[in-house]
């Protein structure tokens, strides 16, 4: 029988015992010997319940997914290159949204009969995306392709998470107080 080290289920070391001595120890103390570490010389066992060992694994695992955000296209599609001011910035205020949660987004614009003249005009409009965003996105691709242009905008690292743990840690607001009683008013 080899020796090996051995860990017991207070998470104490008992030193270097044979590994008859180890499974002897698991069975009185109707738990399992685990090899957690084969390549060690000698070997480290340790006394564990090794079903909740696996169950609490996996209830973590779960639990990170659970929190964990998956990046997102989100697309935004313009449709005429006459878009008003304010419709311009609704969709460049979706589009914020969208990056500072962490989401790409793709704007499209597509052109229409003359408008596909006027190419000069999307790209204008595009410029104008470009500014007003800034701030959350970079330029991660921007393409002509036929009657329709398109731009993809990717999150500026670091600030995605940033914004949304800021909103997540703010504190609530205060309860309305009263307003303090004057003489005039407890008078009455």
């Amino acid at each position: 029988m080899s020796p090996v080290r051995l860990i017991d289920q207070n998470n104490e070391q008992a030193g270097i015992v044979e590994l008859k001595n180890a499974l002897e120890m698991a069975r009185e103390a109707d738990l399992d010997l685990v090899e957690v570490a084969p390549t060690a010389s000698p070997p480290v066992c340790r006394i564990m319940n090794y079903g909740k060992y696996k169950y609490d694994l996996a209830k973590k695992a779960r639990k990170a997914k659970a929190h964990r955000h998956e990046t997102e296209l989100k697309e935004i599609r313009i449709r005429t290159p006459k878009i008003d001011e304010h419709d311009l910035m609704r969709y460049v205020g979706h589009a914020r949204e969208f990056l500072q949660r962490g989401d790409r987004v793709q704007f499209s614009l597509r052109f229409r009969g003359r408008e596909l003249a006027h190419i000069d005009e999307g790209r204008r409009v595009f410029d104008r995306v470009v500014a007003e965003l800034e701030d959350c996105g970079k330029i991660e691709q921007r393409r002509s392709e036929g009657r329709r242009i398109t731009m993809m905008l990717s999150p500026l690292p670091g600030k995605a998470a940033k914004t949304d743990k800021a909103e997540q840690q703010a504190p609530p607001a205060e309860a309305a107080q009263p307003a303090p009683q004057t003489d005039a008013t407890a008078a009455e």
